[in-house]
């Protein structure tokens, strides 16, 4: 694991609270823990509590559960995890994701069905014309109790030979905790299948 962790590589941290997810930096790595600065105070993260780490590294996006053995201020020396696990080699875990969806841009509305979808964006299908220099809004459903709202940016579009159109596109953030929600359910879900 130690010649996975770099002094100065950025982390993600994600709490069992989603919402007190956090960003940080690495400051120090030893043979049994590492150092992580992070950009905000620790809200939610209590001592010996596992958390989820996500880190770009060059074999792909790492993944592993650990917990805090100090945490002095933004400072919080985690200890170094059993095992971990390389989600994917894309940027972005991309799940399956097929759920019939509105999608708005002022007051146009466009009926989609879903194919897959990752934090950076989706891919859907449609019946309808769509305007790829739009905006659009959607809102998608992560489970009974949480939704999240994304803007979406078309990028390609294909007509099928049953006239049905294809699009898939990136998601534009103005909050970051969407990003970090999507990027934690997309993970969760993906070693959910994986491990059927």
């Amino acid at each position: 694991m130690r010649e996975l962790i770099e002094k100065n590589q950025r982390i993600t941290m994600i709490t069992y609270d989603f919402r007190n997810a956090n960003k940080g930096t690495i400051v120090e790595v030893e043979p049994d823990s590492f150092v992580i600065e992070l950009d905000y105070d620790p809200e939610g993260v209590l001592k010996s509590n596992y958390c989820e780490f996500y880190t770009n590294t060059s074999n792909g996006l790492l993944y592993f559960d650990s917990y805090a053995k100090e945490i002095n201020g933004k400072q919080l020396k985690i200890a170094s995890p059993a095992k971990h696990k390389f989600l994917q080699r894309r940027r972005f875990t991309r799940i399956k994701y097929m759920l019939d969806l509105e999608m708005t841009s002022g007051d146009i509305t466009h009926k989609i069905s879903t194919l897959d979808i990752s934090a950076g964006g989706m891919r859907f299908t449609t019946e309808e014309k769509f305007d790829i220099e739009l905006e659009y809004k959607i809102t998608l459903p992560l489970s009974d109790e949480i939704s999240v709202e994304c803007t979406f940016l078309p990028i390609r579009i294909e007509k099928g030979k049953d006239g049905k159109y294809t699009l898939s596109g990136e998601f534009k953030y103005s909050d970051n905790q969407v990003k970090l929600t999507l990027i934690q359910y997309c993970s969760k879900r993906n070693l959910e299948i994986a491990n059927k």
